[in-house]
């Protein structure tokens, strides 16, 4: 029988790292920078994502519903009538469950609903969420943002400089007080520092403005090989 020829194997070309245009306060280009692939270039995970965000709102829940039970609710704990003899059902007390105004019954108490996630899931889900939205274009790198004194009003001149309108999220290495302060009252803007950025910051904004110096203190905190 004759030998079936093999093909050759074709050869695989590394793709190349991605890369993201550096603009300044009047959203000009002022370079490239290239990104880490582990960081902006991961698969997508949509429920990884979706168990980082469901377990970052329950930690925000505040737990302080409750409900009162037959020994909380107002009312005596007299025995309305006699046992037997009235043809009516037996009750003990009028704070009994199954009266109106009576107690309910394994109704909501104060509760905490936080609950803990794995470091390195926390950190995938964060690479997934990232990736996601600079496969989306979502994410700017801006030169600085600086902010000379605590004015929303300079705030959002910058924001509307870059062109970013609506829910955006602006990520600085330890940002300075004056750009907390100028944020905390423009609707829909949020300030936080890369080693508090999370999945759920990521997913909920429009716009994500990051720094130089915040990016490469993500990838340096994201990145496999360190973390190994």
């Amino acid at each position: 029988m004759a030998e079936k020829k093999q093909k050759p194997a074709a050869e695989k070309t590394a793709a190349p790292p991605p890369t993201l245009a550096v603009v300044n306060t009047a959203n000009q280009p002022v370079r490239e920078i290239r990104v880490s692939a582990e960081v902006f270039g991961a698969k997508r995970n949509t429920h990884l994502v979706y168990e980082a965000v469901k377990q970052y709102r329950a930690g925000g829940r505040s737990g302080t519903h409750a409900t009162k039970n037959r020994a909380l609710v107002s009312g005596s704990g007299k025995k309305p009538w006699r046992q037997k003899g009235t043809g009516r059902a037996r009750a003990g007390e009028t704070r009994n469950p199954l009266w109106r105004h009576g107690g309910t019954v394994f109704g909501p108490q104060p509760r905490d609903y936080s609950y803990s996630m794995p470091k390195k899931a926390r950190a995938a889900a964060l690479r997934a969420a990232l990736s996601e939205r600079f496969r989306e274009g979502a994410i700017k790198i801006v030169e600085g943002l600086a902010v000379d004194q605590p004015k929303t009003k300079l705030l959002k001149g910058l924001l509307s400089g870059l062109g970013v309108a609506g829910k955006a999220l602006l990520v600085d290495h330890e940002p300075a007080d004056a750009l907390v302060l100028s944020g905390r009252n423009l609707p829909g803007v949020k300030v936080v520092s890369d080693s508090r950025l999370t999945a759920y910051d990521v997913m909920d904004c429009k716009h994500l403005v990051v720094t130089p110096e915040a990016l490469d203190k993500l990838e340096e905190r994201l990145s496999l090989r360190v973390r190994e």
